[in-house]
């Protein structure tokens, strides 16, 4: 079969569409095997050196970065999980007096959970902990590479938080 020149153009572009979006995919399921094995490596660390976990770290993060307390529904929309998984994290660190639940005025049903000065504390010295375990498990990435892996990955983020019109 003979192909003109611009079935052949069309063959070829087909082809490197394809190609291209097998090479997309390549990419996707390589950041979710690191993704997953560094999570791994992060959680079984937390784990074994402060006897806690991962989802309970990110709680104290989220109030961290927000000094003056945010609503259980803020703190679970910025953690991108349910309210109920929150609320038994936040009940624990309450019981530990690292969080306080606050009242908030002329709304009986909501709260704003914040950080207490030992919430502070006890957050500050794991943060540290934790940045350690982060730069050993990318200790491959210079400088350049990382500053070139965020923008690659921002620019990802970027491109699917715009609208989309099919």
């Amino acid at each position: 079969m003979n192909m003109n020149k611009s079935e052949a153009l069309s063959e070829r572009a087909r082809n490197e569409t394809s190609d291209l979006s097998k090479a997309r995919l390549r990419a996707w399921l390589q950041i979710l095997k690191v993704s997953r094995k560094i999570e791994g490596e992060l959680r079984e660390k937390m784990r074994l050196e402060f006897g806690s976990t991962l989802p309970r770290f990110d709680v104290l993060a989220a109030l961290y970065r927000e000094r003056d307390g945010m609503r259980m529904s803020e703190l679970s929309k910025s953690l991108m999980v349910s309210n109920g998984n929150v609320t038994g994290i936040v009940d624990r660190l309450v019981a530990e007096g690292l969080v306080v639940r606050m009242p908030v005025e002329n709304d009986r049903r909501a709260s704003i959970v914040r950080l207490t000065p030992a919430g502070e504390k006890d957050f500050a010295e794991r943060a540290l902990v934790h940045e350690g375990w982060v730069s050993d498990l990318f200790s491959d990435l210079s400088s350049g590479d990382a500053d070139a892996l965020i923008r690659i990955l921002r620019n990802i983020s970027h491109h699917n938080e715009a609208p989309h019109h099919d």
